[in-house]
């Protein structure tokens, strides 16, 4: 597998050249040039070349191999290292497949490293080296339009939760409860819980992106992050709102079932009480004494039976009328 997916170099927003990592050393002492790597699960021998070339930490590099890392922002020295978690829908599966993005962002380089999965960065290189007026402010411009394809790959993730909640509704409301359905819906909210760890910290890394105390965002960059907060915000709302309704959904759910167990304790109730009448009959009946009203009348059978199945037709017309039948 291929580790190194781009390592070019730009000048005033223009692609000079690609370059192999042995050639960063020369290159970034030319002024006004940045250096943009994109790295795909490396390996170790890499990241050493890598953290040799740009003088990085030894605590960054480890969290960059390691990966499972939550989602953060730290400086340092005079580098600052990001780490955003990337999610998008597994065609095959329909779940969601989360993966890591980490960021090394220095005065003239951008390091981007993939893990797991997570989808190229290759449409986005190429869209900013279509807009050079906007790639020449340098690696915090490259730095926002990686995130902010981070951050909308979230929108069509939470549509589709959205859109299995919306069946999951529908099945509760219109089909029959049943516990596959609370299963449902557990596996929606763990999904959607997932989403909610990813999503909640990229409002506090945006915000911090947006602030003047970090220089390697220049001041006409840091305004473009002010976007990435936005739709954190909105993605982050929406995550909400769709667990409101999952809630809501899972207690009718309970609900639901609650009553037809209620219903179908009711219908026992209701036929144990008309097997109550003929069984008691014959019970006084099959007692064993000689002298038992009409035990000696001709029409006393029938009489009887008449008598039982009559007071059962009453029974069941007054628990059909109560609705327990």
């Amino acid at each position: 597998m291929n580790e190194i997916i781009n390592c070019a170099t730009y000048l005033d927003g223009r692609k000079l050249a690609d370059i192999g990592i042995n050639e960063i050393s020369t290159v970034l002492q030319t002024p006004n040039q940045f250096v943009w790597i994109g790295l795909h699960d490396p390996e170790g021998a890499t990241l050493q070349q890598i953290q040799q070339q740009f003088n990085l930490h030894d605590l960054a590099i480890e969290d960059a191999h390691n990966a499972h890392q939550r989602p953060k922002i730290e400086m340092y020295g005079d580098t600052l290292f990001a780490v955003l978690r990337t999610a998008q829908i597994n065609p095959g599966t329909h779940h969601t497949d989360f993966g890591e993005t980490h960021f090394f962002v220095g005065p003239n380089f951008l390091i981007t490293i993939r893990h797991g999965s997570s989808i190229s960065y290759n449409n986005v290189r190429t869209r900013c080296e279509s807009t050079p007026h906007l790639l020449k402010k340098g690696q915090g411009f490259a730095l926002y339009a990686v995130m902010d394809s981070i951050v909308d790959q979230y929108f069509p993730v939470v549509e589709a939760l959205e859109e299995d909640l919306q069946k999951m509704e529908e099945k509760i409301f219109k089909g029959t409860p049943s516990r596959e359905t609370t299963e449902e819906i557990y596996q929606l909210k763990r999904e959607l819980l997932e989403v909610k760890r990813a999503v909640s910290p990229l409002i506090d890394i945006a915000n911090r992106l947006m602030r003047f105390d970090i220089t390697l965002i220049s001041e006409d960059t840091q305004p473009y992050f002010r976007d990435i907060y936005d739709h954190a915000i909105r993605i982050n709302e929406m995550v909400d709102h769709t667990r409101e309704l999952l809630n809501t959904a899972l207690e009718a759910n309970f609900s639901l079932i609650s009553i037809s167990q209620s219903d179908v304790s009711k219908k026992f109730a209701g036929w144990a009480a008309i097997l109550a009448v003929p069984t008691m009959v014959a019970g006084f009946y099959g007692m064993n004494f000689k002298f038992m009203p009409e035990l000696e009348w001709h029409y006393g059978y029938p009489v009887i039976v008449t008598c039982t199945i009559l007071a059962c037709i009453v029974i069941y017309t007054l628990f059909k009328r109560s609705g327990w039948l």
